[in-house]
């Protein structure tokens, strides 16, 4: 069990936020779901969350907008993002811009463990 370590999760898809935090909760760790970027910088959870989990594509607020929000704020969560339309260009921009990875959705769920062992610093 990984004790107070909470993966946020954000996603405008309720189907995809309920699957991620299962597949989160059954490795062990505590998952927090969120239904817009907006609601996720309201929430006063910001300081709990050990590694967020974004989609990127999402209405008003992009995951990658709120990444720089969240910066500008100063907090530098581990971040994943998850999106459909994967690109080149998408996980250059992503990974420059500080996340750790920019996965496909359906997400692979041995990859994200991966991505949040090495956030979370587990062996």
């Amino acid at each position: 069990m990984h004790i107070a370590q909470i993966i946020s999760i954000v996603d405008d898809d309720e189907a995809v936020c309920i699957a991620t935090s299962a597949l989160v909760r059954s490795l062990g760790w505590q998952a927090n779901i969120f239904a817009s970027a907006e609601a996720f910088l309201r929430s006063g959870q910001i300081a709990d969350t050990a590694c967020l989990i974004s989609d990127v594509r999402m209405p008003n607020m992009s995951g990658i907008e709120m990444h720089d929000r969240l910066r500008q704020l100063g907090y530098a969560l581990p971040t994943i993002f998850v999106t459909a339309f994967p690109t080149a260009t998408l996980r250059a921009t992503v990974i420059a811009n500080g996340a750790l990875a920019l996965l496909e959705k359906p997400v692979d769920g041995v990859a994200l463990e991966h991505y949040l062992s090495v956030a979370l610093g587990q062996p």
